[in-house]
């Protein structure tokens, strides 16, 4: 089947370019409904032009006895030593297993992809998401992931070395920075969780010039919002400082990746609502030290 990107219900887009197929492979929260019930898997969409996408393709869906059954969320897949690497957020019903990220493996950039973790690679004892692979100049790996703010009230960003193979966390976890940190965000309300400050989705990015950023969403006067921070350093460690949000039009948990013609996009879901939401593609320019969005996206308006 054909699909338009905005016939496609789609949450925490991401998109993992193959230059040498020319092709592109979109992933991201696919269930109809992530936050409620049984979970069904990932599906991936293929596409040539980022406009017309061949799916969905069953990229992965849970074995017998897996660990999670529900809250799937966020799955992101990158190429690491001649394989394909999904990291992905899972849940539970037993709120004594704590959500987390677990990393998954494939041959094939579509799938599918199998259990490679024994369960999440985020602390256990803490409730955690959107994990993300940054490997750094010496080739270590490392996962930047959100401790979240239903646990802690002020979500942080932070980064755990992993082992070669990326089977399992190696050290203790960094915290990079706090989500109260940065100037723009506000915070959130829930009758379940009291008042608290939002981090979600990081990734990492290095410039042209040799910048090191990080996209991760939050809210501001109640709205989604994609916001992003940089290195002064160029080290994943920091210290990071918080710039402006790329995009305040209800939407984020956004990736970068350059496009096979060269021109550097940022994706992310809008409207933050479900059933709405849509992957949108917005090109970017680099200048040193930070991103500006160079136009609107298929479907996108300046707010």
């Amino acid at each position: 089947m054909t699909l338009k990107t905005d016939q496609i219900q789609l949450r925490d887009p991401f998109v993992l370019v193959q230059r040498d197929k020319q092709q592109y492979y979109l992933f991201g929260s696919t269930d109809k409904d992530i936050w409620n019930g049984l979970a069904t898997g990932f599906d991936c969409y293929r596409s040539t032009d980022l406009e017309h996408w061949e799916g969905p393709i069953e990229a992965f869906r849970p074995p017998e006895n897996f660990w999670s059954p529900t809250n799937y969320w966020a799955p992101e897949a990158h190429e690491y030593l001649g394989r394909y690497y999904m990291f992905a957020t899972f849940g539970h019903e037993d709120p004594q297993v704590r959500r987390g990220t677990a990393v998954l493996v494939s041959d094939a950039p579509e799938g599918p992809y199998v259990p490679h973790s024994d369960g999440p690679v985020t602390p256990r004892e803490w409730e955690c998401l959107d994990g993300t692979l940054y490997v750094d100049a010496g080739g270590v790996p490392w996962m930047v992931f959100c401790h979240e703010w239903v646990q802690t009230s002020d979500g942080t960003v932070c980064a755990v070395q992993l082992s070669k193979d990326l089977t399992e966390s190696e050290g203790e976890p960094v915290e990079l920075f706090a989500a109260s940190e940065a100037p723009w965000v506000g915070p959130v309300h829930s009758a379940k969780h009291g008042t608290g400050y939002v981090t979600d989705g990081p990734f990492v990015h290095r410039t042209q010039a040799g910048d090191l950023l990080m996209l991760w969403a939050s809210f501001r006067n109640g709205r989604y919002a994609q916001g992003v921070a940089r290195s002064l350093t160029g080290e994943i460690s920091g210290p990071w400082e918080q710039h402006e949000p790329l995009f305040e039009a209800d939407g984020g948990h956004g990736m970068i990746f350059r496009a096979l013609d060269g021109q550097l996009y940022l994706t992310l879901h809008t409207p933050n609502k479900t059933p709405d939401e849509r992957a949108v593609f917005i090109p970017l320019d680099e200048s040193v030290g930070t991103l500006r969005v160079k136009a609107y996206g298929t479907g996108l308006a300046p707010s």
